[in-house]
């Protein structure tokens, strides 16, 4: 089986679809030491990492769990991947003491923008471990989305606190550090010099279906079909959970 095909999680699958596809995508990885590395800052227990180390790429997870990072070693071993795999427990904003600047073909940074303290420090050290042509895969909660899935359920408090609050949270309770505007986290990813080449919706109705409806026969298909149709297509992948862009760095 090729294990590109083998999506982490169904509700992933625009992300799973662009990151392969552009690591099928040529590279002249002359300019990168050694081999063409794939980095997952935030890649907690390899849902990403270990499919990719399947496929054979070098994938090295920076994540600030040991848990986590425990649970991605067990994980590789299990799967026959784990000489593929290097853990490394550290948070984004401090990447480029951990990896070699300039090192790296495809970096992974997938609801990670949303818990740090600085996204544009994160953006930044992101931007300087890519090597020239590398890519940038970002994936960050969108508070239009947030706004919408909570007025459609009737709690039009929690969407006025969302479209109210600077940050785009539901008060001090909130899990989340912020929520980002969709043209608000392209512009975050391009102001760290990075070029954005592709911007979808994940899960632009897959958070608002009703429970229970996608054990009925063809509907979890059906679903998957109208996602991957919407993804891309403004104005529908404004109102979804997540936004998901892939950037890249210039050459030269």
């Amino acid at each position: 089986m090729d294990a590109l095909k083998a999506v982490p999680s169904s509700r992933l699958a625009v992300v799973w679809s662009v990151v392969t596809g552009e690591l099928a995508r040529p590279m002249d990885c002359d300019t990168v030491e050694g081999p063409c590395r794939v980095v997952d800052v935030g890649g907690g227990t390899g849902g990403f990492a270990v499919p990719l180390a399947q496929a054979g790429y070098e994938v090295t997870v920076v994540d600030p769990s040991p848990n986590a990072l425990a649970g991605l070693t067990r994980r590789a071993a299990d799967a026959g991947v784990a000489e593929r795999v290097t853990a490394v427990q550290g948070d984004t904003d401090a990447l480029t003491g951990l990896v070699e600047p300039g090192s790296v073909r495809l970096v992974l940074c997938h609801s990670v923008l949303e818990m740090v303290d600085s996204p544009q420090l994160s953006m930044d050290a992101i931007a300087s471990v890519l090597a020239p042509g590398g890519a940038a895969s970002i994936l960050g909660a969108n508070r239009v989305g947030a706004v919408l899935s909570r007025a459609l359920i009737g709690n039009l408090s929690a969407a006025m606190a969302l479209l109210n609050d600077p940050d785009g949270r539901v008060g001090e309770r909130d899990t989340l550090c912020r929520r980002f505007d969709p043209e608000e986290l392209v512009t975050l990813v391009a102001s760290g010099g990075l070029t954005v080449e592709q911007r979808h919706g994940v899960q632009v109705l897959a958070d608002m279906t009703p429970g229970g409806r996608d054990t009925e026969p063809g509907a979890a298909q059906a679903l998957r079909e109208f996602e991957a149709a919407t993804a891309a297509l403004a104005p529908y992948r404004d109102i979804a959970t997540h936004i998901h862009v892939l950037a890249r760095k210039p050459v030269g």
